[in-house]
């Protein structure tokens, strides 16, 4: 039997009387390296939603988009999120669209914790190598235009986040420390 996010982590990791904590922000924005080291420092389990459905599917989220279409994509993020409903205290890194869908964030919030993961869309360009990443929206003439674009479509259901973090002038250790201290104050 392949491990799966539920199997391969103790029970007390996943309490699901603690809150997730989730990261959101344009592709690029630094969810899953964030995440990662979050999930690290707060003794945590991470799970990074795109890598989770590609183990689940065999395929790469491009291929997915390719074959089933945004929305078919969407619906795997949403049996995801309808799982993770039932367990708690992990750090989640959805993929970016994620929190423009209202009813699949209500899944989690409350109790779940939110937090922004701010960035302009050079800079989120930039930290993709220029291109599209691997990202199937992005993946247009113009991949710039496009985080545009989602940065103007999604920013509303990003600024609904409990926290948010600017990512621009500062390293994903920095980003990590800052979300531990919101968190932790509760500010």
């Amino acid at each position: 039997m392949t491990d799966t996010f539920r199997t391969s982590k103790t029970a007390s990791s996943i309490d699901p009387g603690k809150p997730h904590l989730i990261l959101v922000g344009l592709p690029g924005a630094g969810k899953s390296t964030v995440g990662a080291l979050l999930a690290q420092r707060l003794k945590r389990a991470f799970l990074d939603f795109d890598l989770e459905i590609e183990r689940r599917e065999g395929l790469p989220v491009a291929q997915i988009f390719g074959e089933r279409g945004e929305a078919g994509f969407r619906r795997l993020e949403r049996t995801l999120t309808e799982e993770l409903k039932s367990i708690g205290n992990m750090v989640l890194a959805p993929g970016g669209g994620w929190v423009a869908d209202a009813a699949v964030v209500a899944m989690l919030r409350p109790p779940a914790i939110m937090v922004y993961l701010r960035t302009r869309p050079e800079t989120a360009l930039q930290r993709l190598g220029g291109g599209t990443g691997g990202r199937p929206l992005l993946n247009r003439p113009d991949p710039l235009a496009e985080l545009k674009s989602l940065l103007q479509a999604r920013e509303a259901a990003y600024l609904s986040a409990d926290f948010e973090v600017m990512t621009e002038l500062i390293t994903p250790q920095q980003v990590m420390e800052q979300i531990v201290a919101d968190v932790q104050s509760g500010t």
